[in-house]
Formats: C-alpha cells, sequence, structure tokens
C-alpha cells in the first residue's frame, strides 16, 4: 500500500517539474544582446508559470484527497488507515523537494540577471545623475546638465552614473524594470536599455523627507538624429547648464 502510494504521489509531484522544464525551454534561448526590462520580465513570466503549475498540481490533489477520502457516515470518523512510514516520508519530502528544487532553480536564474545587469555594454551612452532634496539633476559628457529630465537615443544602453547629494534616495524608472539606491559619498551605477521613442517616468521610492512625493521626473527617448541635433543644440560653448 506504502509503495503505491509513493509512485502515484511522485507522479503527480513531477508534473510542475515538466511544466518548469518545458516553460524554460519555452523562453530561453541566446538572445543577441542582453535588455535588462526584458530580462526581469522573461524572470517574472517565469515565476509566475512556477507558482501556477505548482498550485494547480496542489489544487488538483487537494481536491482529490477531500473527495476520495470524505466520509460517507458519521460513523467513518477515525476509521481511515494510518499512513505507514514510508508513505508519510514521502508527503514530507516530496513537496519539500519540489519547492526546494523551484526556490533553486529561480534564485540561479535571478542571479543569472543579476550578472548581465551588472555588466554595462562598452558601447554605453553615460549619464551622471546627482540626486537631492528633492529632485534630479542629469549631467550629460558634453556638459548639458538638465533638471529633473533625462534625455536618452533610443536603441542604444545608457549608462547611469547615480550619485546623492544628501540623504539616500532610489532611482526607479519602472517602463525599463531598474531601481537602484543613490547614496551619499558614493557613486552607484545601473543601465537600461530604451527601445522605443517616448517619455517615461523615473520618481524616488526612497522616503527623503516632507516633498518625497513630488520628487520626480520623466526620461525622454529620442531618436539618435533628434538626440544628437538636441545635443548640439544646448551643448555649452563654456560650460553651464540647459
Amino acid at each position: 500500500m506504502g509503495k503505491i502510494n509513493i509512485k502515484r504521489m511522485a507522479c503527480l509531484f513531477s508534473i510542475p517539474i515538466i511544466l518548469l522544464a518545458c516553460a524554460a525551454h519555452a523562453t530561453g534561448g541566446d538572445a543577441p544582446k542582453y535588455i535588462p526590462h526584458e530580462g526581469w520580465d522573461e524572470l517574472w513570466r517565469e515565476m509566475m508559470i512556477d507558482i501556477a503549475a505548482i498550485g494547480i498540481v496542489f489544487a488538483i490533489l487537494t481536491a482529490y484527497l477531500l473527495i476520495r477520502y470524505k466520509r460517507k457516515s458519521p460513523q467513518d470518523a477515525g476509521t481511515a488507515k494510518k499512513l505507514s512510514p514510508v508513505a508519510a516520508l514521502g508527503w514530507v519530502l516530496i513537496p519539500v523537494f519540489v519547492f526546494l528544487a523551484d526556490d533553486i532553480y529561480l534564485g540561479l536564474e535571478n542571479f543569472v540577471h543579476y550578472k548581465k545587469f551588472r555588466n554595462v555594454p562598452q558601447n554605453a551612452y553615460t549619464v551622471e545623475v546627482m540626486s537631492y532634496m528633492w529632485g534630479w539633476e542629469i549631467e550629460y559628457t558634453e556638459g548639458i546638465k538638465t533638471q529633473n529630465e533625462m534625455r536618452v537615443p533610443v536603441g542604444r544602453p545608457v549608462h547611469v552614473k547615480l550619485k546623492s547629494r544628501d540623504v539616500i534616495h532610489t532611482l526607479f524608472m519602472p517602463d525599463f524594470r531598474v531601481k537602484w539606491d543613490a547614496l551619499p559619498g558614493t557613486v552607484q551605477y545601473l543601465w537600461f536599455y530604451p527601445t522605443k521613442v517616448g517619455e517615461h517616468v523615473m520618481t524616488c521610492t526612497e522616503f527623503c523627507g516632507t516633498l518625497h512625493s513630488s520628487m520626480h521626473g520623466k526620461v525622454i527617448v529620442m531618436t539618435e538624429d533628434d538626440f544628437s541635433r538636441w545635443i548640439e543644440e544646448n551643448k555649452p560653448k563654456e560650460g553651464g547648464a540647459v
């Protein structure tokens, strides 16, 4: 009896592993270049697939057990056969194995994406972002400075050197799936890859004082030609800010 139960449980609990392998195969593949927001979106999809697959299997198994062992009358209470030691151990170890295997898999996937995210492409365009109470000062390599408005070219990695003038701030650009702390006295960094022309939100998500809620700006993604033209039109001849 115990051996039969173990086999059935092994078959049921192996379904999530098979689904995980199929999902990884379907979403895998080496892209020509790593794009942070696509990488994090892929990891999120894999996590949702994993949770859904495991949840469905456990829901089906729970429903089966409720129906299969439902008592027919009050006299049936306490008459069910006890599990053998082997079956009881299987009910404990197999779910633990499934959850641990899934957690380790997702943890390794997260580590892979994180390592890629921390390697800035060599052809990235660099901007320096100085955070302060309560705004953002963006300085470009050409000497241009803007307030609460970051202009970047489309189709090119953007390397952000992040600083803080006073307290801890957090730069968050949700459309690009990037978020990083700006710490006083240090230079942090992040990078993102804009793929479409348009405007995007950037905001602070670390409480930094009275006007924290007003500390937001925008990222303007421009075509390469428009960005080059904007740089030429606003480039200071003897230093200065726009």
